[in-house]
């Protein structure tokens, strides 16, 4: 019988009695590791930042084209949620059973066919549909990523691997706020282009992502990996699920309605709000130093300062959504922190879910994302009730609260 190995990397230490064990996995070397690390980062902005929240710059033009109203446009974005939901419980135990590779492969073919079904949408039925399927990309993508990391990449790497390879999002909001620029208007045409991105980076990661199957004790692969999850559910679970949800929550209002927010209410023009977007990309980019911030400064003080400050963002861009130059200060801090916040997660999740990575991210993004699908269409009630602005302002209070769920 082999040597346990754990997630940070001792060889030697001594498995339970009756457990079960692999063989210790080749560590990935240095031009892997990088491959690894951009083929991930291309994989999570194409799943995240096009395929789900992608969406949330178009709600004005979509609003428009289906003559929607601000409750029906939250729906669809929590069916996006939703479907997020659905990818993470299904590729949880999937992902050591078949592998990394096969499942981002998957997550690529998802976010495809779903930027291509809302592309040729003829009404909102069809666009609620390829929603659907461009949202479960995203549930499938981060967790073979980070069991890859988990598993194959150097332990003092770990952290800031993980970080990186999520601050994708941000990335693919960077990218997507261009091709929307450039297509003047033109949504189907920005669509049609998310999904040829998609494509060609499904493509890289089926050459650059390995085959990763085998977990170690206890794992999905492993004789007791039947047990229910409420039967193996380690020490912090709760309140990692807690801190999930709340930030799930308090993120909504931004991305579902930032741009709607700016457009409807403040009357800016829709280039200067796609503008926004970008910048809120570019500062997401910054969540890379999530892994590092949580070395320095320690998980729970990082997450007790970012709850508060994503909740400050959300305010101020709710108060300043007329002044321009503000606003946009206020939606890339936004960014920035709500990548922050999801770099955290995964590696909180990682902790507690020490000799079960693939299990501790997929329940800490699963939270995520029921937050986000209560809240998208209850803030779309409250601002249809109300204003935009007291919806924001809700959702910062969430933000507050949040920062008292903490590691």
């Amino acid at each position: 019988m082999s040597k346990v190995v754990d997630p940070q990397g001792h060889r030697n230490a001594t498995p339970e009695p009756g457990a079960w064990t692999s063989p210790a996995p080749a560590m990935l070397s240095g031009t892997q590791t990088v491959g690894l690390a951009a083929a991930g980062l291309a994989l999570i902005a194409v799943c995240y930042g096009l395929a789900r929240f992608a969406y949330g710059l178009f709600v004005p033009a979509f609003r428009e084209a289906f003559a929607l109203d601000a409750a029906t446009a939250g729906a669809i974005a929590s069916g996006s949620y939703v479907a997020y939901c659905v990818g993470v419980v299904v590729a949880t135990p999937l992902t050591p059973r078949f592998g990394s590779k096969v499942m981002s492969v998957v997550a690529g073919v998802l976010a495809t066919a779903g930027t291509a079904l809302m592309a040729s949408a003829p009404g909102a039925g069809v666009l609620t549909l390829g929603v659907l399927i461009a949202g479960s990309s995203t549930g499938v993508a981060s967790l073979p990523l980070a069991h890859t990391i988990a598993h194959r990449v150097l332990p003092p790497l770990r952290n800031r691997l993980q970080a990186l390879v999520n601050a994708g999002t941000g990335l693919g909001v960077v990218v997507s706020g261009p091709v929307a620029l450039l297509a003047q208007g033109q949504w189907r045409l920005a669509w049609a282009a998310f999904a040829v991105i998609a494509a060609v980076v499904t493509v890289w990661v089926a050459v650059t992502v390995p085959s990763v199957r085998q977990d170690v004790a206890g794992s999905a692969s492993s004789p007791r990996a039947g047990r229910p999850w409420r039967e193996s559910l380690p020490s912090g679970s709760a309140r990692l699920v807690g801190a999930s949800v709340t930030m799930g929550a308090a993120s909504a209002a931004t991305w579902t309605f930032g741009q709607d927010l700016l457009t409807t209410t403040a009357g800016h023009a829709a280039y200067l709000s796609t503008v926004a977007w970008i910048v809120l990309g570019a500062c997401g980019l910054l969540g890379a130093f999530a892994g590092d911030a949580a070395n320095r400064f320690g998980l729970r003080t990082a997450w007790v300062v970012a709850m508060p400050a994503m909740g400050a963002a959300t305010a101020l861009l709710a108060v300043t959504a007329h002044w321009y130059v503000v606003a946009v200060i206020a939606t890339g801090l936004f960014g920035g922190v709500y990548l922050a916040l999801t770099g955290l997660l995964l590696v909180w999740g990682t902790r507690v879910f020490q000799h079960r990575p693939a299990r501790g991210v997929g329940l800490a993004f699963l939270s995520t994302a029921v937050g986000q699908a209560a809240a998208a269409p209850l803030l779309g009630w409250i601002a249809d009730h109300s204003t935009l602005a007291v919806a924001f302002w809700v959702a910062a209070g969430i933000a507050v609260v949040g920062a008292w769920s903490r590691p």
